[in-house]
């Protein structure tokens, strides 16, 4: 008997994650997933995995505390703040553009900053500091402000030093987060 596959969106709504973290776990449990195009969802690829995998990820779940935080977070429409990484603050451009700068927050650095060279292989990693998820957007308000926004979370300015020791000043004044 062949059991139907389930969407990876309908997944993560059962097992109480976001989408994203999801994908994350079934990359790491090396899960294979099936892609099928609907007309429904205008031609959009849609994810699927097997009754099985979704049983793996029921365990993995239950078995890792930090994600039931996630869990009781969607059903709350809170945030984790537990959830930590880095902030970063990225030159884009060096050479040609070198006011140019990406900031934001990073679960795992290497990862981002390898997505980022895809569009900016020149990037380089000016400074991280130990940030929770939820002071992100509290950050980059506070360490652009003066600057020219390009796009979401790019920016240009006439002294990236100027803006690296704004992210030294801000995170000097917030908790200290735990080993990242």
């Amino acid at each position: 008997m062949i059991k139907e596959p389930i969407s990876v969106i309908e997944a993560a709504k059962r097992l109480g994650q976001q989408k994203q973290t999801l994908f994350k776990i079934i990359k790491k449990l090396k899960i294979a997933t099936i892609k099928q195009r609907h007309s429904e969802h205008r031609g959009q690829a849609i994810s699927y995995i097997t009754p099985e995998d979704l049983g793996k990820l029921t365990e993995y779940f239950s078995n890792n505390k930090k994600y039931l935080n996630e869990s009781t977070a969607n059903q709350s429409n809170t945030i984790d703040i537990t959830d930590t990484g880095v902030f970063y603050l990225i030159q884009l451009e060096p050479t040609h553009d070198p006011g140019r700068f990406k900031v934001g927050f990073a679960s795992i650095m290497n990862e981002r900053l390898q997505k980022h060279r895809c569009a900016a292989p020149f990037s380089t990693v000016i400074g991280t500091w130990p940030c929770r998820r939820l002071w992100e957007q509290t950050a980059i308000d506070c360490v652009a402000a003066d600057c020219e926004k390009i796009h979401t979370e790019v920016f240009k300015t006439n002294d990236i030093k100027s803006v690296k020791n704004k992210c030294e000043q801000f995170f000097s004044l917030m908790p200290k987060v735990g080993k990242i």
